[in-house]
């Protein structure tokens, strides 16, 4: 479902990724491992099509991502990948409903049939009651649990977090941890989790370490 191929990354002198091919299948919750500054974050942001790789090729679902112009990265991104961020990036001015909505706006969809499936999303979470509420008023777990169905909205191929339980006390960690596999289950969910969480790493359904650039064998 997700392939890359001998992907490098340098910035400046500095060569971040030396050559990473991996493979993650559908429905597959892969944690990605190491050490800091051994290239996590950059191999996600370019799984993620937000940068791109120096040498390399990525597919996704069988899609070329290499050739393809801002405009045409843009609406792949929208329609195929989700991004749940350590720190959740909810629109402070609009509702937890308004931002879980955005993604589906953006890719033009009704407004009405935006707000059933966002509700839909609400409800599957046990967030309906807080619909309205704006994310100053949300607790950080359930500003998290928004944020995953802001993912959730265009039945992305994939979701991509990044260090997603990094803010949160061990109580609501340990419940967005329950939440991925739940969404991994029963929705068939794919997710690439970048994370320093031992747990979670652990209960992910394979484990990739980084370390230098490189994938290594632990």
């Amino acid at each position: 479902m997700i392939r890359t191929k001998d992907i490098t990354k340098s910035f400046g002198s500095l060569q971040v990724l030396k050559g990473i091919d991996l493979s993650i299948e559908k429905s597959e919750v892969v944690a990605i491992v190491g050490p800091s500054g051994a290239g996590k974050t950059t191999l996600l942001q370019i799984i993620g099509t937000l940068d791109a790789p120096d040498a390399g090729e990525l597919y996704i679902n069988d899609t070329r991502i290499h050739g393809m112009n801002d405009k045409e990265l843009s609406a792949f991104r929208n329609q195929n990948i989700g991004f749940v961020f350590q720190f959740h990036q909810l629109l402070p001015e609009f509702t937890a409903l308004e931002n879980v909505m955005i993604p589906a706006l953006i890719a033009r969809e009704k407004p009405a049939q935006a707000e059933k499936r966002a509700k839909e999303l609400f409800d599957f979470m046990g967030l309906t009651d807080r619909m309205t509420h704006k994310p100053a008023e949300l607790s950080g777990g359930e500003k998290q649990r928004v944020a995953v169905a802001r993912a959730l909205m265009n039945n992305p191929a994939v979701i991509l977090a990044d260090e997603p339980s990094g803010s949160l006390d061990t109580k609501n960690k340990e419940e967005l941890h329950a939440l991925f596999f739940q969404l991994r289950d029963q929705m068939k969910q794919t997710f690439v989790l970048v994370t320093h969480d031992e747990r979670l790493a652990a209960n992910a359904d394979r484990i990739i370490h980084i370390r230098d650039g490189i994938i290594t064998p632990e």
